[in-house]
């Protein structure tokens, strides 16, 4: 069996690091906001291209303590509108409502799967004080056109990169310069980060962190994930208790390491991919203008459906992707995921019920949200990791070419 992500692999390859990592912090006797925490946010701030780190519990906490500080102060209060990707995943969602915040669900574009940057002025309100982005798949949701949004009508940009570390935006910028752009999560205001297992960058349990520049809000942050308090027993805020632990936190040291070596890996399968996967009933995103668009447009260029028939997803400029998910799209998703499982490849959907249909957002439900309710319908993601071998590889093209 080829497994969707093989964690215990993946882990190996630096076994005996995290190793001696976790064995410094047990003989240490220091559990919670030691040495380990300090080293982590220090170096995962300056990989991020940011003044300040703050590890915490995990994503969802993350994105909360975003939300929580700029209602402290001062800049958001109960009722205020977060712009918000309508395919995201659910807790991009319940960060924005779990602070009384409302979120404004935005389709997004059918040729990036990124929320669709000519849609969102029109959403703007006099309640409007933030725009989210999610750089689902991996993959930089951020253009010029978003930031520009932001800065004329003064709103903050919240990043969810919980899916993308180490990705950079691009821009128009030439190949050579690459290496220079700006990473995910320095891009707003304040980013998220979630460092769940499965995550580029996951450690053994859960963590997250919220990067920023904001000196001041990155002082209320550590606060809020700390019972609310700078000093013990002096409580300034009603706080959580939202702390990333030494263990996770020199797990992470030890994998950030290798982040970019490891992202490096998942590229280069997803380019084995995108190069040799031919199949009508099997689409995939493509990052190259040059391919054929998943949107079927009408006159005045506007995306009136997905186009089932066509063989693959295009963005319209080239977008850094660093493969958290490597998403396939078919009309026949779940007989195309049990023919892979029959022939010992197991797949994902990357999910299945989209937010304005789950219950727990029932009142949302008469919502039409047509292509977000077709990717749902249609996405699956298939093995994309960098201890995939290059048989394991081969193997899956080939299943995925004599699917009928």
């Amino acid at each position: 069996m080829i497994k969707y992500l093989d964690l215990k692999r993946i882990n190996g390859q630096h076994d005996g690091e995290i190793r001696e990592a976790v064995n410094k912090v047990l003989d240490s006797g220091w559990y919670l906001k030691g040495e380990a925490t300090r080293q982590f946010e220090q170096a995962y701030a300056e990989y991020i291209g940011t003044r300040y780190c703050i590890g915490c519990g995990n994503g969802l906490d993350a994105l909360k303590l975003i939300f929580r500080a700029n209602m402290e102060m001062g800049v958001m209060q109960v009722g205020d509108e977060v712009i918000v990707p309508a395919n995201t995943y659910i807790a991009s969602i319940l960060a924005i409502t779990e602070c009384g915040l409302n979120p404004i669900l935005v389709e997004p574009s059918p040729d990036t799967l990124q929320i669709d940057d000519t849609l969102i002025e029109q959403t703007i309100t006099s309640r409007t004080k933030a725009i989210m982005i999610v750089h689902l798949y991996g993959r930089c949701a951020y253009t010029d056109r978003i930031g520009d949004i932001c800065r004329c009508h003064n709103l903050k940009l919240i990043e969810d990169n919980a899916q993308a570390h180490g990705c950079v935006f691009l821009g128009d910028c030439p190949p050579e310069t690459y290496s220079t752009q700006l990473k995910t999560g320095s891009l707003g205001h304040a980013a998220a980060h979630s460092f769940y297992p499965g995550k580029n960058l996951g450690t053994f349990g859960d963590a997250g962190a919220v990067t920023t520049n904001d000196s001041q809000l990155a002082d209320i942050i550590r606060a809020l994930g700390n019972y609310g308090s700078h000093q013990k027993y002096v409580h300034d805020y009603q706080g959580y208790n939202s702390r990333i632990d030494e263990i996770q936190a020199a797990i992470l040291s030890v994998k950030l390491k290798y982040l970019d070596t490891d992202n490096q890996r998942r590229k280069e399968i997803a380019a084995h991919y995108e190069r040799e996967v031919s199949n009508p009933l099997v689409r995939l995103l493509l990052s190259t203008p040059e391919q054929a668009s998943f949107a079927a447009r009408d006159s005045v260029g506007s995306a009136s459906h997905i186009d089932c028939n066509s063989a693959s997803l295009t963005s319209h400029s080239v977008r850094d992707c660093v493969y958290h998910i490597f998403p396939i799209f078919s009309p026949q998703r779940d007989r195309l995921q049990k023919y892979l499982a029959q022939n010992g490849v197991e797949t994902q959907i990357h999910y299945p019920i989209p937010p304005h249909k789950q219950r727990c957002y029932k009142e949302w439900s008469t919502l039409s949200l047509p292509i977000t309710e077709q990717i749902h319908a249609q996405e699956l993601s298939i093995p994309c990791h960098q201890a995939l071998t290059d048989e394991e590889i081969t193997r899956i093209i080939a299943l995925l070419n004599a699917f009928r």
